[in-house]
């Protein structure tokens, strides 16, 4: 397989080469959109029709960077990845600031190998989805949302600390722009400043948390600093260290994840931001704070993550709870997908925060499944608000099932994988969450099971108000057209595989996820025998 920087650095580098032939050619004369394909029809429902130089190369950055991620995955294999360092393939890693001992380290393993196929592919069926329409000032569009894709991998790829804080706030930039550029009015700049402060206080905890860290590790190896994931496991801080510079990451994570109470960006956010780019930011971005718990926290920080455990638990309750009551009690569609997300990723965090292998593996595969339901949702949504006169509120949809079955058909196979219908992978990845908080905080775990009721709930009634009863009193019946199909099915085709082969991303995360929740493990319990990363 290439390096690792080939597939990260991939879509940016095609949204700039497009950005510049696009220039070029508008200099020279040339139309922005490019040439239709021999055979394709050049009305205006085609999904070639609206396909511009900039969008062209953006579509081809992300497919590319999608049948890279898929090479990884093929290629990986938990059975050798024991004789890599410290159980990384492909590994990568140069000195970037020799002074400050920051390394440009890259790795696969079991952590995240699943999480940049799910980033690729999510990405990829949003730029479809984006070439679908037209765009004001597309170069810059696209550069910024390949922009996004290249810092969310490099965010899941980095094993060097200050690595990964660069790419985590890298993040933000491309989504400020896509945000207060072509976000929806009214609200706009509003939703912008509230996700900047949010996100930025949180962001600069974490940074000042990550130079403690490589300053406090440094003390004890003999005064030479590192940042390096690998050298600051074997550096482990004192317990007064860990437990706050645990809450300074803790607050930068739940907040992009979002968890309640720290969530108030999230409607206006949700709101303002374009289907297309909410699809990758509410699918990929919210689940990069997920990862850090696993990736960053726990190896790091185990006796501060034992400490906290309770109260990780109780937010994490808290969050599924006011998720799944308030996204019972919404009319806006997209803001149903908002809340029912905050109370998914409370799920995740209680798996996390199970402290065992059973919690953590449901966690990281409910991560991928929670991302592959909500882009599609949301897509769908889009579309059932174009029939229903450009409004989102259930209210005003419904009655079009007969009309659209190939819709209403993908809307219910997608509606029953969000509340984990047994047979789907999501039932798994909440069995496997259950089971380990069951092992952990049985009171807890016993009210968690009230979340997954309350999922039923809103799903299935998302569903039926917005594709049966009456229909609305401007809907426009009518199927998906191929474009559509084009985001769709690859989305839906990959739920029904997870489906029925969970065993795939299980098989692969088992022996990362049980080196990542070791220490923390050790820690909560000292007794118990510590867990080996072997089989």
């Amino acid at each position: 397989m290439p390096p690792l920087s080939i597939m990260l650095w991939l879509p940016l580098a095609c949204a700039l080469l497009g950005a510049g032939l696009s220039v070029l050619g508008r200099r020279a004369g040339v139309v922005e959109h490019a040439e239709i394909p021999d055979g394709a029809s050049s009305v205006a429902g085609s999904p070639w029709s609206r396909l511009s130089t900039s969008g062209g190369f953006a579509l081809l950055g992300s497919l590319g960077a999608l049948g890279l991620a898929i090479g990884y995955i093929a290629d990986y294999s938990p059975d050798r990845s024991g004789i890599g360092q410290h159980g990384l393939t492909h590994v990568t890693d140069v000195m970037w600031i020799s002074e400050l001992g920051i390394h440009y380290k890259l790795g696969v393993d079991g952590l995240n190998v699943f999480m940049i196929g799910l980033t690729t592919l999510l990405f990829a069926a949003a730029v479809i989805a984006a070439n679908l329409r037209e765009w004001d000032r597309p170069r810059l569009f696209y550069f910024n949302f390949m922009l996004a894709e290249s810092a969310v991998l490099g965010a899941l790829l980095a094993q060097d600390l200050a690595l990964f804080v660069a790419f985590f706030d890298l993040m933000l930039i491309p989504f400020y722009f896509l945000i207060g550029a072509w976000g929806s009015e009214p609200g706009r700049v509003k939703a912008t400043i509230k996700l900047v402060i949010y996100t930025l206080v949180g962001s600069l905890l974490m940074l000042a948390a990550a130079i403690a860290t490589g300053v406090l590790a440094a003390q004890q190896g003999g005064g030479h600093i590192t940042f390096a994931l690998s050298a600051l496991q074997q550096l482990p801080l004192s317990r007064g260290s860990q437990e706050w510079i645990f809450l300074f990451f803790a607050a930068a994570f739940l907040v992009k994840m979002p968890a309640f109470p720290l969530h108030g960006w999230m409607p206006d956010g949700y709101k303002a931001m374009p289907i297309e780019v909410l699809m990758v930011f509410s699918g990929v971005l919210s689940k990069v704070g997920a990862y850090g718990f696993l990736r960053i926290v726990l190896p790091l920080y185990p006796e501060g993550a034992a400490h906290f455990q309770t109260l990780m638990l109780l937010i994490a309750l808290a969050s599924i709870l006011y998720g799944s009551v308030v996204a019972f009690t919404q009319t806006d569609a997209r803001l149903i997908a908002g809340y029912s997300s905050i109370a998914q990723l409370g799920f995740i965090t209680l798996g996390i925060f199970s402290l065992n292998p059973q919690g953590a593996q449901g966690a990281l595969l409910q991560m991928v499944n929670h991302g592959l339901v909500v882009a599609p949702l949301l897509f769908i949504v889009g579309l059932l608000a174009k029939r229903a006169g450009g409004s989102e509120d259930i209210r005003d949809m419904g009655g079009i099932a007969l009309r659209a079955p190939v819709l209403a058909t993908i809307f219910l196979v997608v509606a029953l994988a969000t509340l984990a219908m047994p047979g789907s992978s999501n039932f798994v990845g909440e069995f496997l969450i259950l089971l380990g908080v069951f092992k952990a905080k049985l009171a807890i775990a016993i009210i968690a099971f009230t979340g997954v009721v309350l999922a039923s709930v809103y799903a299935l009634r998302l569903f039926i108000r917005a594709m049966h009863n009456r229909v609305g009193p401007k809907v426009d019946s009518r199927e998906i057209g191929l474009g559509d199909r084009l985001v769709l099915v690859p989305l839906l085709a990959v739920i029904l595989f997870m489906a029925v082969y969970p065993q795939l991303a299980l098989h692969r995360s088992e022996r990362s996820v049980k080196t990542a929740v070791a220490s923390a493990h050790g820690a909560l319990d000292p007794s118990s025998t510590k867990l080996a990363s072997a089989p």
